[in-house]
């Protein structure tokens, strides 16, 4: 079933828990996470970032997504991530998706807010729910993060009214390793100021058992996990290759290959629970 982000967030956080924003880049890999979600009988918000965007529309990422969506036997959210501006988030409600992230991060603290509340005003009109980000979370091997100032975070969450709110912690994009702890202690100062359920952008750099600690202990309610999967789909790729060296059907090759990632994602869904 379909649903928005403020509603699987707001289950995650009475139930202190974390749903996974699985970043996707296909049809092969948006289908096996939501048929893990099904296995794992969890909420699941498959996400369209910018390098799924720049190889399929958002016209036909939507209708793609939101039929995986209805068909499924648990909630399941189509999101936008990284939306860059508020045009692009008009386009992705107009081609179904059931929340945006408007991405105003590198803007001024008053400019970020005055754009992300215009997204959030066009959103209501529709039902669909906003995430905004503040603070900088910065990429592995490139723009260097800046960490959320908790009492910014506070006045955006205000000002804005945003359904959930990325920040920065420690936390890096398209980090390969996951040996990068969370900055507990700006976490905690955020959460005293601000109720909003946060989300944790380059989840796949931090270790399982922190995830599943502040998932249960903190207002963290959504991590969003791609570089880890994608580093599976990558190797279990060449090992669908090498096990039949004569293969060149892609259907087979991608079918041989779909029940690998499903496992992958049944146990990334598993890292977010609290125990």
């Amino acid at each position: 079933m379909i649903v928005t982000l403020r509603e699987v967030l707001s289950d995650a956080k009475a139930t202190n828990q974390a749903v996974a924003g699985l970043v996707c880049l296909g049809w092969e890999d948006m289908r096996a996470y939501v048929k893990a979600a099904e296995l794992e009988k969890q909420p699941v918000i498959i996400q369209a970032g910018p390098s799924c965007r720049k190889h399929t529309p958002l016209s036909v990422l939507g209708p793609m997504m939101r039929y995986l969506a209805e068909q499924a036997s648990v909630p399941v959210v189509v999101h936008l991530d990284h939306g860059t501006d508020i045009e692009e988030c008009r386009q992705a409600i107009e081609a179904g998706f059931s929340s945006v992230m408007y991405d105003g991060s590198r803007l001024s603290l008053q400019e970020n807010i005055e754009t992300t509340r215009s997204v959030v005003e066009l959103a209501k009109q529709y039902g669909v729910s906003v995430e905004g980000e503040i603070g900088f979370v910065g990429y592995a091997d490139g723009e260097t993060s800046a960490t959320t100032d908790p009492q910014e975070a506070a006045e955006f969450a205000r000002e804005t009214e945003v359904d959930a709110m990325a920040i920065s912690a420690g936390n890096v994009h398209l980090q390969i390793d996951s040996d990068t702890e969370l900055d507990e202690r700006v976490i905690n100062e955020i959460q005293k100021l601000t109720n909003t359920p946060l989300v944790i952008h380059g989840g796949s750099g931090v270790p399982a058992i922190q995830r599943a600690k502040l998932a249960a202990t903190t207002n963290i309610c959504k991590y969003n996990i791609g570089t880890e999967l994608r580093v599976l789909f990558g190797a279990e790729l060449r090992n669908v290759l090498a096990e039949d060296t004569q293969v060149f059907d892609r259907i087979k090759i991608l079918g041989a290959l779909e029940s690998r990632l499903v496992e992958g994602a049944r146990t990334v869904l598993r890292s977010l629970l609290n125990g």
